[in-house]
């Protein structure tokens, strides 16, 4: 009688361990082992050779996005943001939202840059375009993604007219034969490869000006260290154009976000709107996210 009750005992005890099924332990490896058939026929099967093949595609490429990486190569975007963790952490890449870029894209020449995430940069400069009105003046800053918002408003349906003041070549030579647009130049010493003029003549310039809208590339944008630049001379001029706008529109793809840059331009409460392809928590209320390709790099 015992022994009965003590068998009844250990089969209770037991009977959840022995009905549980075995098949739901190979699920992952059957979710991976599908992943990996289709990755691309060549994709790296080592660590150090995936990690050898995102430095040397950032290399070619400038940039590359977590899940693009994840799909091609088999893995899952844990294993591919662990990858950039490590290569940051040598010095080869700089990690951003979803992604990574070179670490020098961020100081590519602008025509270089343009290349860079184009979707993003459309979608951006889509966005930012509904925002400009007939009789409008714009201080709109040099750089690749607010160029792209310069031809959108070269289209035949844009607002007109309107003046632009600018210290960015590429910006007066688009707009440089539409006479409904009347272009002030702030002139001064020419960075070749920013395609700029910075120097106390394009200061003086900006600082004697007011916009309705300043249009801002970004270098970079943090919480706390707010908006930043690369070059000392460009952030005066940003800055100059901060404070005589009445609103101010920060330009730029995600990977512009959550970074830092060695010149300071303007705290992030000094930005009235941010539009960009990432939605970040600290930016709420003043951001406008759009749809495009997710990562560039560059300058603005």
């Amino acid at each position: 009688m015992h022994n009965s009750e003590t068998d009844h005992q250990h089969y209770a005890f037991f009977q959840p361990h022995t009905a549980m099924p075995a098949k739901p332990a190979s699920v992952p490896n059957t979710t991976l082992a599908a992943a990996a058939s289709a990755a691309a026929p060549d994709a790296p099967r080592f660590v150090q050779e995936r990690q050898q093949r995102i430095a040397d595609l950032l290399r070619e490429q400038g940039r590359v996005e977590v899940a693009t990486l994840a799909a091609d190569y088999g893995v899952s975007d844990d294993t591919i943001r662990r990858d950039l963790r490590q290569l940051a952490a040598r010095g080869l890449v700089h990690k951003t939202h979803g992604g990574a870029m070179a670490v020098h894209a961020a100081l590519l020449p602008t025509l270089q840059r343009v290349a860079l995430a184009p979707g993003a940069k459309q979608a951006i400069a889509q966005h930012a375009a509904t925002l400009v009105q007939a009789h409008h003046t714009l201080f709109i800053d040099g750089g690749s993604t607010t160029l792209a918002l310069v031809q959108r408003l070269c289209a035949a349906d844009a607002p007109r007219p309107l003046t632009v003041i600018t210290h960015a070549l590429d910006v007066v030579l688009a707009l440089a034969s539409d006479p409904q647009v009347q272009l002030v130049l702030a002139g001064g010493r020419f960075l070749p490869t920013h395609r700029i003029f910075v120097g106390a003549q394009a200061l003086a310039t900006l600082q004697g000006c007011r916009a309705d809208i300043a249009f801002l590339g970004a270098c970079a944008l943090h919480p706390r260290a707010g908006l930043t630049a690369f070059d000392a001379e460009e952030a005066l001029l940003k800055r100059a154009m901060v404070d005589g706008a009445a609103r101010r529109v920060v330009l730029g793809d995600s990977s512009k976000l959550d970074q830092v840059a060695p010149n300071a331009v303007v705290g992030a409460d000094a930005v009235d709107l941010v539009i960009t392809n990432a939605d970040v928590p600290w930016l709420q209320g003043r951001i406008a996210v759009v749809a495009g390709g997710s990562v560039g790099g560059g300058l603005g």
